[in-house]
């Protein structure tokens, strides 16, 4: 069975953020032997004076495939970490939801979306989280990450938010790669333009800068392309977004 884990604000000013934490408790779960966890996601919440955020107000997701364990101990084995591993003076939150038929994902989308552009509370976290019946739970502080990890999962499931920890190195600036060549790589699905339209694999495209990252666009692990400011020198339509261009998804 497979399940959305969603986690906000574990850290503070000066210290690793929330998506290193996140990291090293996938890893623990998969050490453990009790699922299979998928690339963290990170989503972009509202940044407004009436919100605490240590530095950006993003959540961060993953996608677990449960094995030899129930959700219902894996749930208290993270809250026990996130307890004892969150920085002090920080404010955990926990969101689990089952992906089944029975999840409400228009309304948890909705909050979502919502929480991108509007300052919103823990009361109206918990009472979605009833109404969905899903799990919610604060682990220190003021608690108020629920509101930030309920409105993670709505936007991992609206299947186009965020971007994927992790930066990669897909080349050196300027080479010439072709697209089914990077889709080899276990971490892309699709190079895609920036309307999600996708790149057929038998086409090149020139590497934008040394680094870049993946985003979520159509369900999918993706890197994003835009046209090739040297089309007429190189004769290639695309390149990937460099780093900075990555910053704003």
């Amino acid at each position: 069975m497979k399940y959305l884990i969603c986690i906000d604000d574990t850290d503070m000013p000066g210290t690793k953020g929330t998506g290193w934490l996140v990291q090293e408790l996938c890893e623990q779960i998969e050490t453990l032997g009790w699922g299979t966890c998928s690339s963290i996601s990170r989503h972009q919440l509202f940044v407004h004076e009436d919100i605490p955020y240590t530095s950006h107000n993003s959540s961060m997701c993953f996608e677990i495939d449960l094995e030899n364990q129930t959700m219902e101990s894996i749930i208290s084995y993270m809250a026990n970490f996130l307890e004892t591993r969150s920085q002090k003076g920080s404010d955990p939150g926990l969101c689990v939801a089952k992906l089944d038929k029975a999840l409400a994902q228009k309304e948890l989308i909705a909050f979502g979306k919502m929480a991108k552009q509007a300052v919103t509370s823990k009361a109206a976290a918990y009472d979605l989280a009833r109404k969905t019946k899903i799990h919610l739970s604060e682990h220190g502080g003021t608690g108020d990450g629920v509101v930030g990890a309920i409105a993670g999962v709505g936007l991992r499931l609206s299947g186009n938010d965020g971007r994927y920890r992790g930066w990669y190195h897909l080349g050196r600036p300027g080479s010439i790669v072709r697209v089914d060549t990077l889709c080899d790589f276990p971490f892309i699905d699709q190079l895609v333009t920036r309307s999600g339209v996708a790149l057929s694999t038998d086409m090149s495209v020139s590497i934008g800068s040394e680094k870049t990252k993946t985003v979520r666009m159509g369900n999918r692990q993706v890197v994003v392309v835009l046209k090739n400011e040297e089309l007429e020198k190189t004769g290639i339509e695309y390149r990937t977004i460099t780093k900075q261009e990555a910053k704003q998804y």
